[in-house]
């Protein structure tokens, strides 16, 4: 079926089908602030991002570092932030792969093949159709972010570049590489045909 530029995946029948919650945490969970404060400021010191002003003193220029220091810290925690989202989500795609093999009328949707196929980027589009809460967590980054790091690398493995700048630019290549390798256009679930909970698991 296609609507406007879109092809979607034809489902058998006309039921709603019930698919796994998605259970994500929405919370970066870094522990030791300290530590990670510890290396905000090594990876300052060590590339010499802020110079001490012949016009400024030094109580000044120690402020203006631990802003900087500040600052990488909430960049670093949203990155960690994407990649926990992506994690998520590309675990509840693992257990709808499941879900779609174990049922007949689903099973030849999916093709078969190494994980994570690249056709899956079908379940990342759904959740986008389905408009889920994220908390201003983009989807696609978030993914992306998982497919390029197998773990969130601790602060002082980036750059001062990577943390401002090139970090959404790194996920969202990554995705759309990764949806782009899928043999044939990938075709869309249609969201009225299926549903599923969100579940926050960082809920205290």
């Amino acid at each position: 079926m296609i609507l406007g530029d879109r092809k979607f995946v034809e489902v058998p029948g006309s039921k709603t089908h019930e698919l796994p919650p998605l259970l994500v945490r929405t919370k970066a969970g870094v522990r030791r602030l300290d530590r990670v404060m510890e290396m905000a400021n090594d990876l300052i010191e060590q590339e010499d991002i802020i110079p001490l002003s012949p016009t400024e003193s030094e109580l000044d220029h120690e402020r203006r570092k631990m802003d900087l220091a500040l600052n990488l810290i909430e960049q670093y925690q949203g990155l960690v932030l994407h990649w926990r989202w992506g994690d998520d989500v590309l675990e509840w795609i693992r257990q709808c792969e499941t879900t779609f093999g174990n049922r007949l009328e689903l099973r030849n949707l999916l093709n078969a093949d190494v994980w994570p196929h690249a056709g899956r980027s079908s379940f990342v589009t759904l959740l986008e159709d389905k408009a889920v809460e994220t908390g201003g967590v983009a989807l696609e980054k978030a993914v992306g972010m998982r497919l390029t790091f197998r773990q969130p690398p601790p602060l002082k493995c980036f750059s001062n570049q990577f943390l401002f700048y090139l970090h959404s630019s790194v996920a969202n290549t990554a995705y759309q590489t990764w949806a782009g390798m899928s043999q044939g256009a990938t075709s869309s679930l249609p969201p009225e045909r299926f549903h599923f909970e969100v579940v926050n698991m960082s809920l205290e």
